[in-house]
């Protein structure tokens, strides 16, 4: 029934987008039938080099998002506890956070070129402070009580940051990993859109600048399933990493 009520409504606009682009309410070129899209799907998938541009831009992102999580969880736990670390971080924070990232991708190409790292690092940089900012405020959330009692049986200053500090805001930690999970396929394929040389951002330019618009919408929705792969897997993660909670 869950299944049945999340896919209803896809189907109903996948009806009436067909219907629409039947009755040329809108043309072709702005928007190609699904029946077209699915031909483009298939096109791409037989084309030979797809898988090529979907590993190239899954291991941007992979790399990106994976260095963002290790940093910016290092980096919110340590502004919550350590004054330095903070004094020096908070200010950065505050400044870099209302910047559109994608504004910095042409100076990111300029220092780290067209290759992987200018993409990296843009993916690192957009999944960055949603992980600072949920590990901050997700340990400075810890109840007193459970570090005291950490304190009380033996444990020590390192096992208390893992075994306390760590596990009780892990949930919001989780949480805004999600959103940089989002957030990084946005930074990535429009660094892949502006200078690349492969990559689903470089396909779908590619494809689009051919005039192959069913193609480039084909590309735009691989893009999409992928995304939306990744979101429930991640859930799943996030729900056996959590189960503790269940059983609490």
């Amino acid at each position: 029934m869950t299944a049945l009520r999340f896919y209803t409504p896809l189907a109903l606009i996948l009806l009436i987008w067909q219907v629409a682009a039947m009755a040329a309410f809108v043309p072709e070129e702005m928007l190609p039938s699904p029946v077209l899209v699915a031909d483009g799907m298939w096109r791409l998938i037989t084309g030979g080099d797809l898988l090529l541009h979907i590993g190239v831009s899954i291991y941007r992102q992979l790399a990106g998002f994976f260095l963002a999580a290790f940093v910016g969880i290092s980096l919110g736990i340590g502004m919550a506890h350590v004054e330095w670390v903070r004094t020096v971080f908070e200010p950065l924070v505050r400044i870099i956070y209302p910047l559109p990232k994608s504004a910095l991708i042409p100076l990111l190409i300029l220092w780290f070129g067209i290759g992987h790292n200018s993409k990296i690092f843009a993916v690192f940089l957009g999944c960055l402070l949603p992980i600072i900012i949920s590990s901050f405020n997700g340990t400075r959330g810890v109840q007193n009580q459970l570090v005291w009692s950490a304190r009380s049986l033996g444990t020590g200053p390192t096992r208390i940051l893992w075994k306390v500090y760590f596990a009780a805001a892990l949930p919001e930690i989780m949480s805004g990993m999600r959103i940089a999970l989002a957030m990084s396929y946005t930074l990535l394929i429009s660094s892949e859109f502006l200078i690349a040389r492969a990559g689903l951002g470089f396909l779908i330019q590619k494809i689009g600048e051919q005039g192959d618009y069913a193609g480039m919408f084909a590309g735009i929705l691989i893009v999409a399933l992928i995304g939306f792969g990744a979101d429930r897997l991640f859930v799943h993660i996030m729900g056996r990493a959590l189960r503790w909670q269940e059983q609490g």
